[in-house]
């Protein structure tokens, strides 16, 4: 029998949490704990929380990994179940989900295909965004390849590899996939059960630019904590180097002496 935590940060989406936790609620399968972080919310998250009689926990305003953190540790169960209070799940996301990795019992980490709404609309996915299985480091280097929002996770994997860095402010999910991704194969169900909304205004990725500034941190994280063979270590000194070029053409665009000659200093220990 599989259990699983479900955790949901949330920090000021009020009008999108009650979705997210209704999908949850709806789904097929319920063997599972809901436990949702409110990551210091001022929109009266809370006091919807509390009308519902969830689960729940408040914390003081610490990001996105700290909040998903903090539900991890909270988490009853061994398997771990992430969904962004922005996105929904199918009804049927979990049920199917859980019964794949019945059927591969050697994975400990499952993530499905997704549907794209944005504005209200649905956009299709372009080539770079497709998702794999198995073997997929190399694959996760250039993007996150995997959302928070698919994933069902064996809870002993933050045991071996550490949790979300809580420094980054944005890309902690590509930080957590590399991670992973080079110790564990992943298993990849090919179904759109999970349904990832866009185009609001609090979303991290508008609220940073050039992104690859925290992929770069990742990168350079991962060469120090001896997770890679002199393969992969290769693979990634490569794309660091190109991501690295790719932001300090940003920089130079806006002019910022400073980071230019920081990064200029860090692309020659890649050259």
């Amino acid at each position: 029998m599989f259990n699983v935590s479900v955790i949901i940060p949330t920090y000021n989406r009020k009008k999108f949490l009650k979705h997210a936790i209704n999908s949850v609620i709806k789904q097929t399968y319920q063997n599972l704990e809901l436990i949702i972080i409110d990551d210091g919310s001022s929109d009266k998250t809370i006091e919807y929380l509390k009308k519902k009689k969830l689960k729940y926990f408040k914390q003081n305003n610490k990001g996105v990994s700290a909040a998903r953190n903090k539900g991890i540790k909270k988490a009853s169960y061994d398997w771990i179940a992430f969904l962004d209070s922005d996105d929904r799940w199918h009804p049927k996301k979990m049920e199917n989900q859980i019964n794949y990795l019945i059927k591969n019992p050697k994975y400990k980490v499952c993530h499905t295909d997704e549907i794209w709404i944005k504005n209200s609309l649905r956009i299709n996915q372009h080539k770079k965004h497709k998702k794999f299985g198995g073997k997929i480091f190399d694959k996760c280097l250039e993007m996150c390849k995997i959302s928070p929002s698919s994933v069902i996770i064996k809870k002993e994997i933050f045991q071996k590899i550490g949790l979300f860095n809580e420094k980054l402010p944005a890309c902690e999910d590509y930080d957590l996939w590399l991670r992973i991704s080079a110790k564990f194969p992943i298993l990849y169900l090919n179904e759109k059960l999970t349904i990832k909304y866009g185009g609001h205004k609090n979303q991290l990725s508008k609220k940073f630019w050039g992104m690859d500034r925290f992929r770069i941190i990742s990168l350079e994280n991962i060469l120090k904590e001896g997770l890679l063979n002199n393969k992969n270590k290769g693979k990634v000194k490569k794309i660091l180097k190109k991501k690295i070029k790719i932001y300090l053409n940003g920089l130079i665009k806006r002019k910022k002496k400073k980071e230019i000659s920081f990064y200029k200093k860090k692309l020659k220990n890649y050259e």
